[in-house]
């Protein structure tokens, strides 16, 4: 289960942080370090021209390499899972020992199995990561210092966890804007983010491709921009995340396609009193939900 904490925090000192990739997410992260702490931030990104805006910007203060790494107190890496893995891989004899070493992927099992041997290998402390917050645009230029304003941040910490690491980890993360830190398991996280946001990426991609979608011209509201903001995705990114983490989400897919086929059962049949109860449950449910804002 879950466990949840709020946004009292403590300060402590500064110190060097470092960021691997510099997209939306890593570019935020970075942006928001610099804007809400004093801390000296290292970046790096496969893209020169978002290293050279990063610099430009001053959302780091110099470029990540093996050389310093060693510096950092906290590495973060927010890259498509393979080309995570494959840079811990190469990296990890750079690593201080007393460094702490987040993954900022959508899935954590999968990130959790290769990464954490290589931790103990190397002698550096690994906790898995997952800020809640995003937009339907990637990279550096849609970045923002106050995407992660009073969002989630989840941590997977495990038994080799110390409290002091935790508790350091808890402090930056808050000291960012987030609104909540959420501790989980690596198994629990991939298996509510699944329904969470993996479903809804799978049924907003497909939902768009009805023939219909190319007549609607005045004819959309919010609900159409509801269901369709997030077709706008990147496909090799959420390729690997939906099979990285496939046996959670195609279960949550054939709970999907079981209920819509009960839905189109109905109406296919001019079954009134059922249509009526199905609406009735999705409302009730929308309607007692505790978290109906989130």
């Amino acid at each position: 289960m879950a466990e949840i904490f709020g946004a009292d925090h403590k300060i402590f000192d500064n110190i060097t942080i470092g960021m691997v990739g510099l997209g939306l997410i890593g570019g935020s992260m970075v942006k928001a370090t610099k804007r809400h702490t004093l801390h000296r931030v290292l970046g790096i990104d496969l893209d020169p021209t978002t290293m050279e805006e990063a610099l430009a910007e001053g959302a780091i203060d110099g470029t990540l390499t093996k050389d310093n790494l060693k510096e950092c107190s906290i590495v973060m890496i927010a890259i498509i899972p393979d080309a995570l893995v494959k840079w811990v891989e190469d990296n990890a004899d750079c690593f201080a020992n007393d460094a702490v070493l987040v993954d900022l992927c959508g899935v954590k099992r999968y990130v959790y199995d290769h990464v954490k041997p290589l931790s103990k290998e190397h002698n550096f402390r690994y906790v898995g990561g997952h800020p809640m917050a995003g937009k339907e645009v990637a990279g550096f230029k849609n970045a923002e210092a106050d995407l992660y304003r009073d969002a989630s941040m989840i941590l997977c910490p495990d038994d080799d966890t110390d409290k002091d690491t935790l508790d350091s980890l808890k402090a930056f993360y808050l000291s960012l804007g987030f609104g909540e830190i959420v501790l989980t398991t690596p198994e629990e996280h991939d298996n509510i983010i699944s329904y969470t946001s993996q479903l809804a990426h799978v049924t907003s991609s497909a939902y768009i491709k009805s023939p219909t979608s190319r007549r609607r011209m005045g004819f959309t509201a919010g609900s159409y921009k509801d269901m369709t903001r997030v077709a706008r995705l990147d496909p090799e990114m959420w390729t690997e995340l939906f099979l990285a983490n496939s046996e959670n989400l195609t279960m949550e897919l054939e709970e999907l396609v079981k209920n819509l086929t009960n839905y189109l059962n109905a109406i296919k049949s001019g079954d009134a009193d059922e249509l009526r109860t199905l609406l009735e449950e999705g409302r009730d449910l929308k309607v007692t939900d505790p978290i109906e804002n989130c």
